[in-house]
C-alpha cells in the first residue's frame, strides 16, 4: 500500500526548513542559514545535524527587527 502524503500549510507548521522559511519570509536562504549559525539565534531547532526554523520565534524575530 502506498504511503499517503499529507500537505501541511506553512502557517500550520511549528518548524520550517531553510527553504520553507525563505519562501515564507522572502528572506534569502543564505541569510537564514547564516542567522541559524549565530550562537544566540532564538529560532534555531537542531535535530541531529539538521537545523530547522521555529516558525513563531522566527516571526517574532522579524517583527522585532523593524
Amino acid at each position: 500500500m502506498a504511503e499517503k502524503v499529507i500537505f501541511v500549510p506553512i502557517e500550520h507548521k511549528l518548524a520550517l526548513t531553510v527553504n520553507e522559511a525563505a519562501e515564507y519570509s522572502n528572506i534569502g536562504q543564505n541569510r537564514i542559514a547564516k542567522l541559524l549559525q549565530l550562537p544566540d539565534c532564538p529560532f534555531v531547532l537542531k535535530v541531529g545535524a539538521k537545523k530547522l526554523v521555529k516558525r513563531k520565534e522566527f516571526e517574532q524575530f522579524i517583527s522585532a527587527k523593524r
